[in-house]
């Protein structure tokens, strides 16, 4: 069963203004004293309820992640392969806006530290500074 958020912050379920002002079920069978009772009731299991949604939403996470990754396909680079660097956003010419390259100018590995750790060359010759 899944919870609403309303029910979540506020230990019971939402009435919408319509149900209000029409003879609905709900609104013709409500007995102030079993709603008390009921909201006690509810104010009990209400840890239990925060904790299985808890739960649901770890478990959905997760099968996001796996499904996720099974996409992900690994690259390994050699020395001296070109490769082309993303343009993040405090690089990004303000000029340029959204529309600005996503990848700049194709670079030369010219040594590998760790994995996926690369030290890059400008066509020039120029070493940049970070990995």
């Amino acid at each position: 069963m899944s919870e609403t958020p309303f029910r979540l912050a506020y230990e019971h379920e939402a009435i919408i203004l319509v149900e209000v002002g029409l003879n609905t079920y709900r609104m013709s069978h409500h007995n102030e004293e079993k709603n008390e009772e009921g909201m006690r009731l509810q104010l009990d299991l209400l840890d239990e309820v925060r904790a299985t949604s808890e739960q649901r939403m770890a478990r959905y996470k997760d099968l996001m992640a796996k499904h996720y990754n099974t996409k992900v396909r690994p690259r390994h680079f050699q020395v001296r392969d070109l490769v082309l660097r993303k343009v993040m956003m405090a690089n990004r010419y303000p000029s340029q806006g959204k529309l600005g390259p996503n990848w700049e100018e194709p670079y030369k590995i010219i040594n590998c530290r760790r994995k996926a750790t690369y030290y890059l060359e400008t066509p020039d010759g120029q070493k940049l500074h970070h990995p």
